[in-house]
């Protein structure tokens, strides 16, 4: 004779697996009938591509250390976070292929991201250095975050560290003219220096960064 308790088990175990049946195949069904109606949950649209745009790079030397300008086409957002971002990866790019003549490594990927906020209160010193024009067409303040693994592979040097700061300030200024600040932190967090030289704690004056072609900044 079967123990009592083993029916009561066999019937929850039996009836378990009739509701299980009836919910596999209420879930193939329901999938079958997608499939039948054309419903898809993948993507309809290709993304969409970016267009090639020119580029403006101020690319540092470390022979001279001087700043060249170099005119590059690249696919660029129309999202002005999203195109500093991408001006600046190529800028990186330069610098992290064999052969720079500012060798950094790290490249695109050492951009975290870049923020765009309204430009913050100057002194009068600071102001008079802004162009009038700038100051009427709404002066922006680039806030760009740097990865803790491009700082910690950054070269260390006061030349080589305050070319890649200025590098980036200029670039930024020569692709979106409304960037007349720049500000810098590491893994969105505020740092003293870039890689114990270059001051990473003040706001830059994009004015200040732009040198004349060839001439030491």
């Amino acid at each position: 004779m079967i123990p009592r308790y083993q029916t009561i088990l066999f019937t929850l175990l039996l009836l378990t697996s009739v509701v299980m049946a009836v919910v596999l195949w209420q879930l193939r069904e329901r999938a079958h009938q997608r499939l039948l109606s054309g419903q898809d949950s993948s993507p309809t649209q290709a993304p969409e591509v970016a267009p090639q745009e020119q580029a403006t790079l101020l690319v540092a030397n470390d022979n001279d250390g001087s700043m060249i300008t170099q005119v590059q086409s690249l696919p660029l957002a129309q999202d002005p976070g999203a195109r500093a971002r991408a001006v600046l990866g190529k800028l990186l790019d330069l610098y992290a292929a064999p052969g720079a003549n500012h060798p950094v490594s790290g490249g695109a990927s050492s951009i975290a991201g870049v923020f765009l906020l309204p430009a913050v209160n100057l002194d009068p010193t600071q102001a008079a250095a802004v162009d009038t024009n700038q100051q009427s067409s709404s002066p922006q303040l680039a806030v760009v975050n740097l990865t803790g693994a491009f700082v910690a592979t950054h070269p260390s040097g006061l030349e080589t560290e305050t070319l890649t700061v200025l590098s980036i300030c200029a670039t930024l200024h020569a692709n979106l003219p409304r960037i007349t600040q720049v500000r810098f932190l590491v893994d969105g967090q505020p740092r003293a220096t870039l890689a114990g030289h270059a001051d990473l704690s003040r706001v830059y004056l994009a004015s200040e960064a732009v040198p004349t072609e060839g001439i030491h900044p």
